[in-house]
């Protein structure tokens, strides 16, 4: 881990540098020199790391050297980033206005800071120069110290002391498949899956309510068994849900979930019950925080009406604590209808007090036969398994490595992660039985984990321990993950790829090492969510804490707290939290990220003492509250609000001059398009404005939404430029003229790189030719996402020749097609998701799928114009998920199909 941080402010003196290209003599030959050192010593750090692990006396002093090693690190960061924040905060500053006079002062005063920038410069320099003498003494004094003990440079083949090598296509050629995904770790679950499904169908011998507790240790695969039986049984049950609890759960956001999915249903199958349209009535009063703040009886009466008469199924996963239970079962009533709750948990008591009638099912280790081939699965996953051949002494390899697991599949999963990177030979894997350190027979699963977080490149090991400021069992969104490790510095560049690219390769590894769970891939392949494993998570806190990388607070700490000198902060409060305020005091003014689940505030706050963040993510908030200084954090790269949060009046975005990711809702926009790091621009509610002739927004990849009443400005000043975006959104405001639709043909043809087209609204404007089939689009055929919301044109027709060959995702909605498009969007070979919105198409009440749509996994049908929805036998023989809301929906499938005809 230190390796990471010394390269991270080695790179960040190189850019200081090239920054600073101007630099005054003394001090540019002070940052090079430290440079230099920094990467001098870099070399050594992976032999100190090894000797290390060695839990001997010298480890520990070791250990130390590593520490005051981060810590200068960290030291040369802060005293950088300190000097631009006094520099910045030297300027002249003037109040955000539209008033021209006041925007006369703010230019003259922009002068005025060019001309004085120099003079102002020289003493922050001179300050800096200052520190940096002092902290390279401290760095001197600790390469000298090396020799004591035994240091020596060191590279080894996880990648350590090196750059990272990415192969993307040896990579692109073991991701799996959506359908692949996590198949390895069903090993020897399939009878236990039986014996479930049995209990869980048992109505007849056993109306009640039921609960079910699979027990057994972390690791054994309980969360594996849950979700296995969950996509057996379901279509069993007229509600079922899957809920993760963890330790940190909080039983209004479990009930307020359970309540909002009954709901739904309750809608669709348009129930007439007077009582239940009382509480649907009730419920559509509240917004979603609201709900939740609404104490247990509340939640109880109405769960009760709702279940009445319903079969249910809901699962638990993970439960710890007894009380859970007590908790929540008034609000699950039993009905005597076959209705069953599961839950999993690592606790015997939990399942005994839960339902004394039903016997705990105990989870058993794997034995030898199933645990050598779990370890063999895994190590090859990417490879079809009736292609794989083992030679003998392979097998008799694996075998020995399966056993220092001792029959617990997450470590035998590990361990096929960390072989799953070395070649299929005898001498890759007996030098990993060798040279690991596995210490005792059968070694419990942490120290296999531990192993395996050792074994990493030391360019992932940031990446993977930043999964601890995350909750657990948290379903984490890939982009904003990828997102927040650009803004902290964690990916380097390579080659010509952009960053993102380099991110999504680092993702894919972790998945590969097993140190991740992929819950959703996108179309394409690549991951759209993943989540942690509860041990897996426990070692990242654990290994974060360590070298004080990240701290998480659930509860307010007591005094003073020792943790506010922590570069990354994690607020995750639990229910004993009514005013997350308090927990600003825990947080010190060298913090870097701060992210906020879930806060609970009554007044606003203030982030004037937070200047060096990078990282801002504050997911909800009560609504009103003002977010103050903001704008004073000219390091942010990375910011993601809620619409609660208000910007106070003043507030200036041109302050935010590194922002790299905006996720927000806001309406002032003023000063944003000067802000020329921009990468991710994301309004999820309001337009964007038009930028000024002046701006610089060349780094943009994504642009969502803009509006077409600001579309003139966009053509004029902006779109040629936009050369390196990616996703493209568009908002219909009005009905367009031609010549408007002119400036969207010539809009996309100035974007070479785009891979997604958005555009929608909710009018009846028509779309033109060009714009369903944008042929004249540099690049057209490489276009892999297509969405299309509003009416077609007279005279248009879906014609799967003129859309790119290799679209994978296509999106249409109020068409108002005449012709039905189904036939011919089956030609789309390489379609995987199809959404189909309201009035796709008019010309009749049935849509047909004739044939085709050879890859198509998912379907997406809103279509509430149309009666009957028939596929032919043969067709969609890859599909996987059916998603469809309309009640009066008529779904004729072939029998290969009506698996999949479930809510």
């Amino acid at each position: 881990m230190a390796e990471a941080i010394v390269s991270f402010v080695a790179e960040k003196l190189e850019e200081f540098i090239r920054k600073e290209a101007k630099l005054w003599g003394g001090i540019k030959s002070q940052v090079q020199r430290m440079q230099n050192e920094l990467m001098f010593i870099r070399r050594y750090v992976a032999s100190a790391d090894s000797k290390r692990r060695k839990g001997d006396d010298e480890s520990k002093l070791v250990e130390l050297w590593l520490n005051q090693l981060r810590d200068v690190a960290y030291r040369i960061e802060d005293a950088i980033d300190i000097f631009y924040i006094e520099l910045e905060d030297s300027h002249p500053q003037v109040e955000n206005t539209h008033s021209q006079q006041k925007k006369c002062c703010y230019y003259l005063s922009c002068k005025f800071k060019n001309l004085c920038h120099k003079a102002i410069k020289v003493p922050g320099l001179h300050k800096l120069d200052t520190e940096l003498a002092e902290i390279q003494k401290e760095l001197e004094d600790i390469f000298i110290s090396k020799d004591k003990y035994g240091l020596t440079p060191l590279i080894d083949q996880a990648g350590r002391g090196s750059e990272p090598v990415i192969d993307e296509h040896e990579l692109s050629k073991r991701r799996p498949t959506y359908q692949d995904v996590d198949e390895t770790e069903t090993v020897g679950l399939d009878a236990d899956r039986d014996n479930i499904l049995k209990l869980l169908l048992s109505s007849e011998e056993t109306p009640r309510r039921a609960v079910i507790t699979i027990v057994g240790t972390g690791g054994l695969g309980k969360t594996t068994l849950a979700h296995m039986v969950y996509k057996k049984v379901k279509a069993y049950f007229e509600y079922h849900t899957i809920l993760s609890v963890s330790q940190q759960y909080n039983l209004n956001d479990l009930l307020a979930n359970i309540l909002g999915e009954l709901v739904d249903l309750i809608k669709r199958l348009e129930v007439s019950d007077p009582e239940k349209q009382k509480v649907l009535e009730l419920i559509s009063k509240y917004d979603g925080f609201e709900l939740k703040k609404q104490d247990r009886a509340f939640f109880i009466s109405k769960l009760k009406i709702l279940l009445s008469g319903i079969r249910y199924l809901i699962i638990l996963d993970d439960v710890w604590e007894v009380k859970l239970w007590d908790r929540i079962q008034y609000a699950l009533p039993d009905y005597k209808n076959g209705s069953r709750v599961l839950m999993t948990s690592r606790s015997m008591d939990v399942a005994r007090l839960a339902d004394p009638e039903t016997k705990p099912y105990e989870l058993v280790f794997l034995n030898d036969t199933e645990s050598c081939d779990l370890l063999l699965k895994k190590a090859c996953y990417y490879k079809n398994p009736i292609e794989v051949e083992f030679s003998t002494d392979l097998l008799e390899l694996a075998n020995e490595l399966s056993k220092k697991c001792n029959g617990l599949p997450l470590a035998l999963i590990v361990l096929g992660g960390i072989i799953s990177t070395r070649h299929q030979s005898y001498h890759d894997w007996k030098k990993l039985l060798d040279t690991m350190d596995w210490g005792q027979e059968g070694r419990d699963c942490m120290n296999v984990l531990a192993m395996s977080y050792e074994d990493m490149p030391y360019y992932l090991k940031p990446c993977f321990i930043y999964l601890a400021s995350f909750p657990e069992n948290y379903q984490i969104s890939a982009k904003i993950l990828i997102n927040k490790w650009l803004a902290e510095g964690f990916i380097p560049e390579q080659g010509k790829k952009t960053l993102e690219e380099t991110a999504e390769i680092f993702l894919e590894q972790l998945y590969e090492r097993s140190m991740i769970q992929v819950s959703r891939r996108y179309s394409n392949g690549s991951i759209k969510y993943c989540r942690v494993h509860d041990l897996l998570h426990e070692l990242a806190m654990l290994e974060a804490r360590k070298v004080n990388f990240v701290t998480v607070f659930q509860k307010l700490p007591q005094g003073s707290h020792p943790d506010r000198v922590t570069r990354r902060v994690s607020i995750q409060a639990d229910e004993s939290v009514d005013d997350c305020g308090g927990f600003i005091k825990c947080i010190g003014s060298n913090t870097r990220s701060l992210i906020w689940f879930d806060p609970r505030l009554r007044d606003s706050i203030s982030l004037i003492d937070f200047r060096l963040l990078r990282v801002l993510e504050i997911e909800g908030a009560t609504d009103g509250y003002q977010l103050r200084g903001l704008d004073r954090l000219i390091h942010l790269k990375y910011l993601r609000i809620s619409s609660e949060l208000k910007l106070p009046s003043d507030f200036r975005w041109d302050r935010l001059k590194n922002l790299e990711t905006l996720i927000a809702d806001v309406e002032e926009q003023e000063g944003l398009w000067s802000i020329h790091t921009l990468r991710h621009v994301i309004l999820q509610n309001d337009p964007l404005d038009g930028p000024p002739a002046s701006a610089d927004l060349r780094n943009l990849q994504t642009l969502r939404w803009i509006s077409s009443s600001c579309l003139k400005t966009w053509h004029k000043n902006q779109l040629p430029l936009l050369n390196n975006l990616r996703k493209f959104g568009l908002e219909i405001t009005h009905e367009m003229e031609s010549v408007e639709w002119e400036m969207v043909g010539y809009l996309l043809v100035t974007l070479p790189y785009l891979r997604s087209l958005k555009i929608g609204g909710e009018g009846l404007f028509k779309i033109p030719k060009e714009i369903v089939y944008p042929r004249g689009l540099p690049n057209y055929q490489k276009l892999r996402t297509i969405c299309l919301w509003g009416r077609w044109s007279d005279n248009i027709t879906v014609e799967a020749s003129l859309f790119p060959q290799h679209l994978i995702k296509l999106g249409l909605g109020n068409s108002q097609l005449a012709v039905d498009p189904m036939p011919e969007l089956g030609k789309l070979k390489s379609l995987q998701k199809l959404r189909l919105g309201h009035c796709v198409y008019v010309g009749g009440k049935e849509m047909v799928c004739p044939a085709g749509f050879p890859a198509l996994q998912t379907l997406v049908l809103s279509c509430d114009h149309t009666e009957i929805f028939t596929v032919m036998e043969g067709v969609m023989p890859k599909l996987k998920h059916l998603d469809y809301s309309s009640i009066y929906l008529n779904l004729n499938l072939p029998p290969e199909l009506e698996h999949l005809k479930d809510y």
